[in-house]
């Protein structure tokens, strides 16, 4: 009977043992609370007021309500968005610093800035694509230009003399002009700026156009300030319904504009990701209405999609800004 109680004791002690070296075994955040057991750092790369900011403040309030911990916007702009995105990069993955990134530093940078120390699409993990936001074609009021049709002409007959403005070299601002230009055989001088400096010299008249994200620009047009001419998305935008596209206006296959979403650290645990990827999901619906108002189209998605997109982001980008020429350092 002693035997069979050692026994049994033995099995128990064995068993606990066991279990105990599992639960040791875990990775730490399997044992930690669950995540957001606190304030979660949400840096954008960009300057406050920027359509990267005003989308990322608007899920993050979100998530903050559906969550329950704090989603802290952390503005470090500078370098192209690499500034921030490096800061992401090196930052411990442990879910409690994300990056809402853009098309820019995801699948522009690597080819425009020759010694980039990190690789974005190594580095970071997709989680959820928030928006796509397509650029627009906005001309001054002086251009005598109301159709994409006329514009076209006016810029083939006044060569030299349109002048475009961009939020930087290598920026989709930039490279939509750019790209343009070369279809249309039109020759046209780009002036580099740096963030909303551009949009003030195009309303003052001193640039006649420019490729702008929508969000940025929609008020401007609505008070006819600027005449929108076309949109480079590959279908019309819901933002500026009755403004054509550039590919159906005889230049298929051109679709330039901007897109944003949520990154991790190369790491970060996965229940995290499908947690934040749940939330982001479940929260765009009521945001669809504003983002729409504002320019930009909800998306949303799996991580694995949005991976698989922003790769293939990048093998088109690499192409246009070699042909560009475009390098920035």
């Amino acid at each position: 009977m002693d035997s069979i109680a050692s026994h049994s004791s033995r099995r128990a002690l064995l068993a606990g043992a066991g279990l105990y070296a599992a639960v040791c075994a875990l990775p730490a955040w399997a044992q930690a609370p669950a995540w957001p057991a606190k304030p979660v750092k949400v840096v954008v790369a960009f300057t406050a007021g920027g359509t990267t900011d005003i989308l990322a403040r608007a899920v993050t309030q979100k998530l903050t309500e559906k969550l329950g911990q704090p989603f802290v916007i952390d503005n470090k702009p500078g370098g192209g968005g690499n500034i921030g995105t490096e800061m992401v990069v090196r930052a411990p993955a442990d879910g409690y610093t994300l990056i809402v990134n853009s098309v820019g530093p995801m699948a522009v940078n690597q080819t425009l800035y020759k010694n980039l120390p990190y690789d974005p699409l190594k580095d970071l993990m997709p989680v959820v694509q928030i928006a796509d936001v397509p650029n627009v074609l906005v001309v001054h009021p002086d251009v005598p230009a109301k159709t994409f049709e006329e514009f076209i002409a006016y810029a083939k007959a006044n060569p030299g003399k349109l002048s475009y403005g961009s939020t930087g070299v290598g920026t989709s601002s930039h490279l939509s002009s750019y790209m343009l230009s070369q279809r249309i055989g039109a020759d046209t001088l780009h002036v580099p700026y740096k963030g909303a400096n551009a949009l003030n010299d195009l309303l003052a008249g001193r640039l006649q156009f420019m490729f702008a994200t929508i969000p940025s620009v929609i008020q401007h047009i609505r008070a006819g300030k600027l005449r929108a001419v076309a949109v480079s998305s590959d279908k019309p935008s819901r933002s500026l319904p009755g403004v054509p596209t550039v590919a159906s206006k005889g230049f298929p296959g051109f679709a330039a504009g901007s897109w944003f979403g949520f990154f991790a650290p190369k790491g970060t645990p996965q229940p995290v990701i499908a947690l934040l990827n749940k939330s982001v999901n479940e929260v765009l619906p009521s945001l669809e209405e504003q983002m729409v108002r504002e320019g930009a189209d909800p998306v949303g998605g799996t991580p694995a999609q949005f991976g698989a997109f922003t790769q293939r982001e990048y093998e088109k980008w690499k192409v246009i800004v070699r042909d560009s020429g475009a390098t920035a350092e």
